[in-house]
């Protein structure tokens, strides 16, 4: 968040953009799929169509996996890179006017670009949606912590396996990372405000 002050009053501006983790087909209906994430589809693309309309950017990271990432020993082969698993979801397509990157670890700053991106933006504030809470959600929101990013995540447009991985997922990004906590219809009230 930018401060300016013109010695009477104190103006706060933020920059906002909003970032979309991992929804891939593998992760909503392929070999990885979350059952949850059907939930969470049509508020994102509200959110997104919602930032779009206020000139805020969106940006997509998704995984593209390379045989030899350390997570196939975890997961097994999933959204490998050029493969139709690692394609963004139809539902959530994105616009000419979007950003795509490809990112090979649970984190969507880890050697993606998404910082270089965000900053040349003038971004100071991120709002973070996808899949899944307590994975690449909580791994990408402490490297935005890290990186000094106010995060936002919108409940509704979260999740995870269980709801249980979903809560403590939740619990884990406010008390650590001071992750404000919010919903979409609570987000486009402020929007509309500006």
């Amino acid at each position: 968040m930018r401060v300016f002050s013109n010695g009477t009053s104190t103006i706060k501006i933020s920059m906002e953009s909003v970032v979309v983790v991992d929804m891939l087909e593998d992760f909503v209906g392929g070999k990885l799929a979350c059952r949850e994430a059907a939930k969470i589809i049509e508020p994102i693309r509200k959110l997104s169509i919602a930032a779009r309309a206020k000139k805020k950017p969106v940006i997509y990271v998704g995984d593209a996996h390379l045989p030899s990432d350390p997570e196939m020993i975890i997961w097994g082969e999933h959204a490998m890179k050029g493969s139709p698993g690692a394609s963004i979801i139809k539902e959530l397509a994105p616009s000419p006017t979007d950003i795509v990157l490809e990112k090979r670890t649970y984190s969507g700053f880890r050697e993606t670009g998404l910082d270089l991106v965000l900053r040349s933006l003038k971004v100071n504030t991120i709002i973070l949606v996808g899949l899944h809470t307590h994975l690449c959600i909580r791994h990408t929101a402490a490297d935005a912590f890290f990186l000094n990013y106010h995060t936002i995540v919108p409940v509704d447009c979260v999740c995870a396996f269980s709801p249980q991985e979903q809560e403590s997922g939740l619990e884990y990004l406010h008390k650590f990372y001071g992750v404000e906590l919010s919903t979409v219809s609570s987000i486009l009230e402020n929007w509309k405000k500006e």
